[in-house]
């Protein structure tokens, strides 16, 4: 299965039963819409779909420390953004 198809399938799912925020959601979608603009976050890419079905809405990674914020898939996605090859100036 394509890894931009997995990106939006699990933000679309976790939008859905783990109340990941809209404007997570958008900025997720953008990247699985847009598969052009990023040909070297494949690796991102697939961790980012591995932290979706983990997203706890209010932060709360458990007592094992399992659960994704916020914030840290907020900083996934930045790295990912930063990969965006159509923002990149020669």
């Amino acid at each position: 299965m394509d890894i931009f198809y997995q990106l939006r399938k699990e933000t679309l799912s976790a939008e859905q039963e783990n109340e990941l925020p809209n404007f997570l959601a958008e900025r997720l979608l953008s990247i699985a819409d847009n598969p052009h603009f990023y040909p070297d976050a494949n690796e991102d890419i697939l961790k980012i779909v591995e932290m979706l079905p983990l997203y706890d809405t209010y932060g709360q990674t458990g007592y094992i420390g399992m659960g994704v914020s916020n914030s840290i898939l907020e900083a996934a996605i930045q790295r990912v953004e930063l990969k965006n090859i159509s923002k990149k100036t020669t």
